[in-house]
């Protein structure tokens, strides 16, 4: 390849990022744990991605972008509370921070739960679509879903309350 092709091809690669770069730190910053920072997963996953190749020869760069950064976050959640315990078996006091009460109860749920409430919430994917993407079956999208949903509007109405109480 020649030089100028070359920089076509980074220029290309460059204005496919910036233009995938929101919608990926979005839902990065669902799935993450909170200890974890968004920007952190999303450039991992970017750079995971492009140690493979261009994201021109990926069919569809935002779902597998969006799958290396899910995987991502689930393994920076087992680091995360793997860290926590050997912290409280050595008696350390961990403070965790505080958050608001809606990223608290978002935060109760599983990085799965998020994920799945994410694309079908906010980007209006489909289960199958979901399903796809996280590499399960779409009835187990639908239960997740589920369940997701009904622990949330649980924790909320415990929320409400309480601050009524």
């Amino acid at each position: 390849m020649t030089r100028e092709g070359a920089s076509q091809l980074e220029d290309r690669e460059a204005t496919m990022i910036a233009e995938l770069y929101p919608s990926l730190r979005a839902f990065a910053s669902v799935v993450a744990p909170a200890e974890e920072d968004p920007n952190d997963l999303v450039q991992e996953a970017l750079v995971r991605t492009l140690r493979g190749g261009s994201l021109s020869r990926l069919e569809y760069p935002k779902a597998y972008l969006r799958t290396t950064i899910y995987h991502l976050a689930v393994s920076a959640r087992r680091h995360w509370v793997a860290q926590r315990h050997a912290l409280q078996r050595v008696e350390v006091d961990d403070d965790p921070p505080q958050y608001s009460w809606q990223l608290d109860e978002l935060l109760a749920l599983s990085p799965r739960a998020r994920a799945v409430l994410y694309l079908r919430v906010v980007d209006g994917m489909s289960h199958g679509e979901i399903a796809g993407l996280l590499g399960c079956r779409e009835a187990a999208v639908r239960k997740t879903a589920s369940r997701a949903t009904r622990q949330l509007r649980r924790l909320l109405d415990e929320e409400v309350n309480d601050a009524t109480a």
